[in-house]
């Protein structure tokens, strides 16, 4: 799927890949995530986190009329506030996409697939 994005000069579409990399970028900034996780980890092994390449299988982007929503799969570091750091992730995620791609988010739904202790 692709997001579409019509402009005076054409049309400009966005792969779900182009925008999964800006939010994992973007998600892997915020201090207490250890990385990306992918959305079904049972199937994918559940422990390894995911690299720069793999971020689309951390992220699903679901297009509708209204704009997009975004969910982020990740790992958090231990000890830190999860809803803290949630909200921190939402709010980059969404200043990144309007930036960087200028498109808006209506959505960004953070799952936390582990909890990591640092030294494991």
């Amino acid at each position: 799927m692709t997001v579409k994005i019509n402009t005076k000069d054409g049309q400009i579409e966005l792969a779900d890949d182009v925008i999964a990399t800006v939010v994992g970028g973007a998600t892997t900034e915020i201090f207490g995530v250890v990385g990306m996780a992918s959305k079904s980890a049972i199937k994918d092994n559940f422990q390894a986190l995911l690299r720069k390449e793999n971020y689309a299988k951390g992220v699903v982007v679901k297009s509708t009329e209204e704009g997009i929503a975004v969910d982020v799969y990740t790992v958090m570091s231990y000890g830190v506030k999860i809803s803290e750091v949630s909200k921190n992730i939402q709010e980059r995620v969404k200043f990144n996409l309007e930036s960087q791609l200028g498109i808006t988010a209506n959505a960004v739904n953070v799952y936390i697939q582990s909890v990591k202790v640092e030294g494991e």
